[in-house]
């Protein structure tokens, strides 16, 4: 058993940091959670910073949206022209998807300033982009309600999702490679 845990010593470190980084920081975000029920902003502080945001950068573009809470769903609705568009709920303000980039990189550290400048660096471009997906996606279903069930599943998480598969193959390749001397 020692022996297989030396030659897997690798894995077994991603393993554990990987696993135990995702299960602290969704932990933290839960209570978070928690705590900001029945709070000042709805439904959470950063759930209704992101709707603000992504309203204001539909103003920037011409469209006139508005937000309104939702009780209901637990959401802050987001309309354009006062046609109703999107629903923005906890799960739209990329906390979920920066907690999965931080866990990844964290079981992939290097040194700790590099480690921390990436995992800065990731998730302002992982909030920003999102807050972006957004935009479009109420745009897009402002346009093309149609086409509601491929935009909001498929289109725009395979966006966010693979920007951050494009950032962990980027700390990967940044990685100094350990290889034995010859």
């Amino acid at each position: 058993m020692k022996e297989l845990f030396k030659k897997y010593k690798a894995v077994v470190r991603f393993v554990v940091l990987f696993l135990g980084t995702y299960l602290l920081l969704s932990a933290g975000y839960g209570l978070y959670l928690k705590t900001s029920v029945n709070g000042n902003y709805f439904p959470d502080f950063i759930t209704n910073l992101v709707a603000r945001q992504s309203a204001a950068v539909l103003d920037t573009f011409g469209y006139s949206a508005t937000l309104t809470p939702d009780t209901v769903v637990q959401g802050m609705l987001l309309t354009i022209d006062g046609n109703y568009t999107v629903n923005i709920v906890e799960g739209c303000n990329s906390i979920s998807v920066i907690i999965l980039f931080v866990a990844f990189i964290i079981a992939f550290a290097e040194n700790f300033k590099k480690t921390v400048l990436f995992l800065f660096a990731g998730a302002v471009l992982i909030y920003i982009v999102n807050i972006l997906r957004i935009a479009i996606l109420t745009v897009a279903l402002y346009k093309y309600p149609q086409h509601e069930n491929i935009l909001h599943s498929v289109v725009f998480p395979g966006i966010i999702y693979s920007m951050v598969f494009v950032l962990w193959m980027v700390w990967v390749r940044m990685l100094k490679p350990n290889l034995p001397n010859e």
